[in-house]
């Protein structure tokens, strides 16, 4: 259903590059050239501008929308000019979500997502009420798919057990390993669900930290090994676990998108994966 990479959007509007709709378009088109056809929103990514960017430029490329796949999520409440707040808080109201859905469907220009991800988990979540708006979703032909983000094991089995849910979109990198261990990627191996992963590159080329200083001297040794840059064995690592994991690449960069794809090609070899995974941690397995 969705392309084994997904461009993340967060980056192309205000809250990065501050992209126009022309340089949307040639990031939309260099994604569909590379076979990348699933788009990753949020409601409110720019401030709440960014769904209507992306909606704007892509209309007016006439895409066949079955051609594409349009991820969004919602429930976090923040202070923008479009939707002034007192307080950042999370918001599972069936009426907010609701409206967050119609709002997101009216800045995309589209009549329904490919799927809904919940943004946050909050500790005043009612299953029952989410599950029957997320039933009214997909009887009014909204919303084809549901799921999660950054929720906990428990958290979505929680919900999973009112209404089924598709994936689990975590934070996963070379620097950010939690999902190796508190059971997220089992649990959906499980039930034979795919785990989304944002952030894939993590701060390693933003960081000077003691870790990423050990990550590099091993990665650049790699580099060597498989005739590849850093950008390729950061997420071919992410890629050699058995999940399955679909990575988000939140690049607003036409060359790194190309780049990133081709990581789908390597497969790095098992001591090697575990050499990444010692310098990260930094020290070896039990």
């Amino acid at each position: 259903m969705f392309s084994e990479l997904i461009a993340g959007t967060m980056r192309w509007g205000i809250w990065g590059a501050n992209h126009s709709e022309r340089k949307v378009q040639e990031l939309i088109e260099v994604c569909l050239e590379e076979n990348i056809t699933t788009f990753d929103h949020a409601d409110i990514y720019g401030n709440h501008t960014t769904e209507e960017l992306f909606g704007n430029a892509w209309k007016e490329m006439k895409i066949d929308r079955e051609r594409i796949q349009l991820i969004s999520k919602c429930g976090i409440v923040m202070n923008s000019e479009k939707k002034p707040s007192t307080l950042k808080y999370y918001n599972y109201d069936s009426d907010y979500i609701l409206n967050c859905v119609n709002e997101s469907l009216s800045n995309l220009k589209t009549d329904y997502l490919d799927l809904l991800l919940l943004h946050r988990p909050s500790p005043l979540m009612n299953p029952e009420e989410i599950a029957k708006v997320f039933e009214t979703l997909k009887a009014e032909g909204k919303v084809k798919e549901f799921g999660v983000s950054n929720f906990s094991v428990s958290q979505f089995e929680l919900l999973n057990q009112y209404f089924p849910l598709v994936t689990n979109q975590i934070e996963l990198s070379v620097n950010h390993l939690d999902s190796f261990d508190n059971g997220t990627l089992e649990q959906l191996m499980i039930k034979k669900l795919r785990p989304m992963a944002w952030s894939v590159l993590g701060n390693y080329f933003t960081s000077n930290s003691e870790q990423n200083i050990r990550l590099k001297k091993i990665i650049k040794k790699l580099c060597e090994k498989y005739n590849a840059n850093e950008n390729k064995i950061l997420l071919a690592f992410i890629l050699k676990h058995p999940s399955k994991i679909i990575p988000v690449i939140g690049t607003s960069k036409v060359e790194t998108i190309r780049k990133l794809k081709q990581s789908l090609l390597l497969d790095i070899e098992t001591m090697d994966w575990f050499k990444i995974l010692e310098a990260s941690r930094g020290t070896e397995v039990d």
